[in-house]
C-alpha cells in the first residue's frame, strides 16, 4: 500500500556516493583491517560534488533518504557530516552494529520495507553488487561512478559486512 500523502523517496548511499572515503581506505588495506580508525576518520571525508548535486536536486521533488552500510555507532558522526555539507535532512538508515550481512542484502531489505508505503523514485549507490541486486528487485538505480573503486571497500561491504 502506497502512502499517497508523502512525496516519493530518493535513496542515497553515503560512502563513495556523497562522501569521498579515499583518504581512509588505507585502514582497510592492512591486515587486520582497522575498523575503528576507518570509521573514526569518516567525519573528515570530503563531499563528492557529483553525488551532492543530484541529492540536492532530488530534494526538490522527493524526500531524500540516506541508506548506508555504516554501523549504527557512526550515526552521530554521519548526521553531523550530512548537515555540515548541506545535504538534505532526511531519515538515515544504518546497519545494526552486529549485522555482518553483505551490503546488497541489508540495503535491499530496507528498500523493500520503505517501498511498502512509499514510492521509491531512485536509488543511488556506488556498490556494483548493491546496484545489481536492487535493479533486479525492480528499483530504478543510478550507479555512482564518481569516485575511484576500492577493492578493500568492496571486500568490506561484501565479505566483512562492515560498510
Amino acid at each position: 500500500m502506497t502512502d499517497s500523502s508523502g512525496r516519493p523517496l530518493a535513496v542515497f548511499d553515503v560512502d563513495n556516493t556523497l562522501a569521498d572515503t579515499a583518504h581512509r581506505q588505507r585502514f582497510l588495506e592492512r591486515s587486520p583491517r582497522d575498523w575503528d580508525a576507518f570509521f573514526a576518520a569518516a567525519p573528515h571525508d570530503p563531499p563528492v560534488p557529483e553525488g551532492v548535486a543530484p541529492a540536492l536536486t532530488s530534494a526538490e521533488e522527493c524526500e531524500v533518504v540516506h541508506l548506508t552500510g555504516r554501523p549504527e555507532r557512526c550515526r552521530r558522526d554521519t548526521l553531523a557530516w550530512l548537515a555540515a555539507h548541506g545535504l538534505p535532512e532526511g531519515r538515515v538508515h544504518m546497519r545494526r552494529d552486529d549485522d555482518r550481512r553483505p551490503a546488497r542484502r541489508t540495503k535491499l531489505e530496507v528498500l523493500r520495507r520503505l517501498a511498502r508505503t512509499r514510492e521509491i523514485r531512485v536509488v543511488v549507490d556506488d556498490d556494483e553488487l548493491v546496484c545489481e541486486e536492487v535493479r533486479r528487485a525492480g528499483f530504478t538505480v543510478v550507479r555512482a561512478r564518481w569516485t575511484a573503486p576500492s577493492g578493500a571497500l568492496n571486500a568490506a561491504q561484501e565479505r566483512d559486512g562492515r560498510t
